[in-house]
């Protein structure tokens, strides 16, 4: 049976939710460090990796771990939000107009911090840099994202822009790139574009992991559609995300400008190249690949991997989500995470697949008015 919009849109916002929270404490570290941590690998979830949280890292304590979402959800609902007001295509205008008011004036519940909090009191400072460029020095917001740490903050929550471009790929990620405009540049805007898209494609009736992955090589450019390449390939080598782990990292090392050490990061890293990719999509594209496209094993091959995982687990949760619908995501770490948290995480699915409706049918009369202006201009004398 064919998957309605609304299942895949359960699917990708949940699935992303799910994933972020399950590797959220255990982000940062190697796989081999987590091993040890655990006495294993992940199999849901955990706890946070120092009991003493709130002193452990005094610059940033943070509660990660026991079903909390971090800001990559946060992020996610706060672009539905926006999407909820403007209810049609999105640009880097309606960041400026919508969503960086609401991260500087709505106080929400923010799991890690386990307050109620302005969304931007929780934000990384790459997410800080669209309030400090558009609100205060009102930069263009087209090319607001020039000189931002180039990273994966855009491209961490544009989910909702493939869901709006549901079975569109190519539409996906040419808004993707307007919206992250405001937001990153360079390989980090790229990946944006592309992470939309692949959720677009994941949307698409019969769509596969191959699929998917074939699509967003289609439109990746420079640095990010090698990476995505590299690492597919390596992944295509293998069936368990166990022995995947360290030749993925391999593969993606060459165009990965933080280096070796996710927490010592190198002198170049995170600057605008044509040559780099951020490390997050193209290693949750290679284990989607390994999973064949399966939910979990997406998501815990990301946890595993270390590092950004929150990030890539988050990307892995979305399309693999979009792929298999709502039903995908296993239920006991839906509401796990949903208590936990204190979120509706089915909410923003059902509002954003009731938005994508009510884009589409505009769509489709302005591609009809086009139509008919088009036709009576090219008509032969």
């Amino acid at each position: 049976m064919t998957l309605t919009l609304e299942d895949r849109a359960c699917g990708a916002l949940v699935g992303a939710a799910v994933g972020d929270a399950l590797g959220g404490p255990v982000e940062g570290w190697a796989p081999d460090q987590i091993l040890e941590r655990h006495g294993g690998r992940v199999h849901g979830i955990v706890g946070p990796w120092y009991e003493d949280w709130r002193t452990a890292r005094p610059i940033a304590p943070y509660h990660k771990g026991d079903g909390h979402v971090t800001d990559d959800t946060l992020m996610t609902h706060a672009l539905v939000r926006v999407y909820e007001t403007v209810r049609d295509h999105l640009d880097a205008y309606a960041v400026a107009d919508h969503l960086v008011p609401d991260l500087m004036t709505n106080p929400r519940w923010i799991p890690e911090l386990e307050a109620e909090a302005l969304p931007l009191q929780r934000i990384f400072l790459a997410e800080k840099w669209i309030v400090t460029r558009l609100h205060y020095a009102h930069a263009d917001p087209r090319e607001a994202g020039s000189g931002n740490i180039v990273n994966c903050g855009a491209a961490m929550y544009m989910a909702p822009v493939g869901l709006v471009n549901a079975g569109n790929p190519a539409g996906a990620y040419a808004e993707a790139l307007d919206v992250a405009g405001a937001h990153q540049s360079s390989y980090g805007r790229e990946a944006a574009g592309v992470f939309a898209a692949a959720v677009a494609a994941a949307c698409v009736p019969g769509a596969t992991a191959a699929s998917v992955v074939d699509t967003a090589l289609s439109l990746a450019k420079d640095g990010t559609r090698e990476a995505i390449s590299a690492v597919c390939e390596a992944a295509s080598r293998h069936r368990d995300f166990e022995s995947a782990l360290a030749p993925l990292r391999t593969a993606v090392a060459p165009y990965d400008s933080v280096g070796p050490d996710y927490r010592a990061p190198s002198l170049g890293a995170r600057r605008p190249s044509r040559l780099h990719s951020i490390e997050e999509l193209p290693v949750a594209l290679g284990m989607l690949l390994i999973a064949d496209g399966g939910y979990e094993t997406s998501v815990l091959g990301a946890v595993n991997y270390g590092r950004d995982c929150d990030s890539i687990a988050t990307m892995a949760g979305a399309i693999a989500g979009a792929l298999g619908g709502g039903a995908a995501v296993p239920a006991v770490w839906a509401k796990q995470v949903a208590e936990a948290s204190r979120l509706d995480l089915h909410a923003p699915a059902r509002s954003l697949a009731a938005v994508a409706r009510e884009v589409f049918a505009r769509d489709r009369s302005r591609r009809r008015a086009h139509e008919s202006a088009f036709t009576a201009i090219s008509a032969p004398r």
